[in-house]
């Protein structure tokens, strides 16, 4: 975590929270996915490897990417690229619905927002 300034909390679920970082050798946001303490869960750690797994195996222009994967103290970290909002925030900042086209857009290109 060295390598980066927490700006704040984008979030928090039940297996930890997502920080807005920025990196500090070259400002890039991203976000980073702080897993709680969960080791002695087997449930949670069987959960939180499959999700690496499969992160680290996709790689697509619509699909938030994974920079890297690290652990700290005992804790996970997963650093993502930053999107500004998920699709849920999107569809609550439209509460009457968008058309088609404009759910295009926004699957397609989050920069349209």
């Amino acid at each position: 975590m060295n390598k980066y300034q927490v700006l704040g909390i984008v979030g928090e679920g039940a297996y930890g929270v997502v920080l807005k970082c920025k990196q500090k050798e070259n400002g890039e946001l991203v976000a980073i996915k702080k897993f709680k303490d969960g080791e002695e869960n087997e449930d949670v750690k069987r959960t939180t490897l499959r999700e690496l797994r499969m992160l680290k195996s996709l790689k697509h222009e619509n699909v938030v990417e994974l920079r890297e994967a690290f652990k700290r103290r005992g804790k996970l970290y997963l650093v993502f690229e930053y999107v500004d909002k998920n699709m849920l925030e999107v569809l609550e900042d439209h509460p009457e619905g968008v058309t088609p086209e404009k759910s295009e857009l926004i699957l397609f290109n989050s920069s349209e927002l």
